[in-house]
């Protein structure tokens, strides 16, 4: 295929999203709620398109798509994780819309008095943990792209990083919403017709699992993977989605707590039918050529050498936009941690309302570059994504939980969840024989983050605020940032 053709294709699609999003955000009033929360008022459609955007992202595309070439149905792991995720969110979380937080570490000190100190450091952890989804997404789509245009990897990384970059600084979060949305259609339409044409170029279904070992077709290839690795890595993902930051955010920028509710429920049962294609895709192409010597070019592969010209240019179109919209959630929501919660830890106040937004630019300029250096180290998706929740989000998904459900815990327990859990991953990850084990560190992390958690808070006093006391201090403050600046920061009307 003709590589230049695929790179023309994207840097057009690139173009029409930037444009695109511009003309969806310019009458922005230029306010911080409006950049980094589309002013609280993002409707029910929008919410959906852009969460299942952000869902189908890098680690349930490509990635998952090369799991499954190397571990047939297991392809389908990562989604089930994901849709369980989210159906949890909408059950467990949605609620939380009602308190108008702005940043998770505002939910999470809410929990626990609205310490200071535990807000602090889950914001120092949630702009870790944006760095490194950021850095998952830049390094799927530059193997990917490195691929499809014939360009060296670190050039491909640079090429994505910049596209979804643009259209984020541009228009900020309405930007994001609108571009996910028109991008969830086209990931979802081609994803399906790719998976549909591959069974047919291999021969039918019969063909397609009799190319891979019995192993790798049994129930979720658990015979292959193994029933605690395979738990494991369904455990990682819901984790991470229950605890990952552009989800929260998408409670937070909701129109009411209905509205995210329904839209996460539609958007769990999507991703549950969704979570089978990846594996589909990854052993069509396994019976196509078993000899690939990166499982993770699987799905690449398949689009330029396989199918037709046509379905391979809305493939590339369609892999690209499930990595540029989940990267453009998680720019947003680290770039409202930096600028609402670690802003505040170094200078000491709450930036200024007419300087949120010409920050929150800067910022995510800032926060790009530092997971596109991330990217550049690596060149395994789903081993770098596991990892990183474990070791990032165990923590904070105990947090967000005990918090939510447990009137006792306090800061002290929070604390010590957060460091558990990480010494707890980095631990496993450090021992060969455990990281074989488990898979991944997961289900150890959360596990005894949990214990920690409850203990510490039992030996330790519990708040003395009430629940109305913290939300008063953190509402008193959130205001401040959210006050309409006098002048206008950009050209446009005013909405009503």
């Amino acid at each position: 295929m003709n590589s230049h053709l695929f790179l023309a294709t994207f840097c057009v699609y690139i173009v029409l999203m930037i444009g695109f999003g511009w003309w969806m955000s310019r009458n922005d009033r230029g306010t911080g709620d409006d950049f980094l929360l589309g002013g609280r008022s993002v409707p029910i459609f929008l919410t959906i398109g852009t969460t299942v955007a952000t869902m189908v992202g890098t680690g349930s595309s490509m990635g998952a798509v090369g799991f499954g070439y190397a571990n047939g149905w297991g392809g389908a792991l990562y989604g089930l994780g994901g849709s369980i995720g989210v159906l949890l969110l909408a059950l467990c979380f949605a609620g939380v819309r009602r308190y108008r937080f702005m940043t998770m570490s505002e939910e999470l000190s809410f929990y626990v008095g609205a310490n200071r100190l535990v807000r602090n450091v889950v914001a120092l952890f949630i702009y870790v943990a944006c760095i490194g989804w950021l850095g998952a997404h830049i390094l799927g789509g530059g193997l990917y792209l490195a691929w499809m245009a014939d360009i060296p990897a670190w050039q491909a990384k640079m090429v994505v990083a910049l596209g979804f970059g643009v259209y984020c600084v541009i228009g900020g979060y309405m930007a994001v919403v609108w571009t996910d949305t028109v991008q969830a259609i086209v990931l979802f339409v081609g994803f399906f017709l790719m998976a549909a044409v591959a069974v047919v170029e291999v021969g039918g279904f019969s063909e397609m699992t009799a190319s891979m070992d019995a192993a790798a077709t049994s129930f979720l290839a658990i015979d292959k993977v193994g029933l605690v690795p395979a738990l494991s890595l369904i455990t990682v993902i819901a984790v991470g989605v229950l605890a990952t930051p552009s989800f929260r955010q998408r409670i937070y920028s909701g129109a009411s707590v209905g509205s995210v509710r329904r839209s996460f429920l539609v958007t769990g049962c999507l991703y549950m039918l969704f979570s089978i294609v990846p594996a589909i895709i990854g052993m069509a192409t396994y019976a196509l050529n078993p000899n690939l010597e990166n499982s993770n070019f699987a799905f690449p592969y398949l689009a330029t050498e396989v199918l037709p010209l046509w379905l391979g240019l809305l493939l590339l179109v369609a892999g690209l936009s499930a990595t540029m919209s989940s990267a453009s959630s998680d720019a947003i929501a680290g770039v409202t941690t930096l600028i609402r919660d670690l802003y505040v830890l170094v200078k000491g106040r709450a930036p200024s309302a007419k300087s949120v937004v010409m920050l929150s630019r800067v910022g995510l300029v800032g926060t790009i570059g530092l997971a596109l250096a991330f990217a550049l180290t690596s060149d395994n998706v789903i081993a770098y994504i596991t990892k990183m929740v474990a070791t990032v989000l165990a923590g904070m998904f105990v947090c967000g939980v005990l918090g939510r459900f447990w009137p006792r815990y306090n800061w002290q327990g929070a604390i010590a969840s957060l460091v558990v859990a990480s010494a707890t991953s980095l631990t496993v990850i450090s021992v060969e024989s455990w990281s074989e084990y488990w898979g991944n560190p997961s289900i150890p992390a959360v596990g005894l983050a949990m214990a920690a958690g409850i203990v510490v808070s039992l030996f330790t006093p519990a708040s003395e605020l009430s629940e109305d006391q913290a939300l008063e201090l953190i509402t008193e403050e959130r205001e401040r940032m959210e006050a309409v600046p006098d002048v206008p920061l950009r050209k446009g009307p005013a909405k009503a």
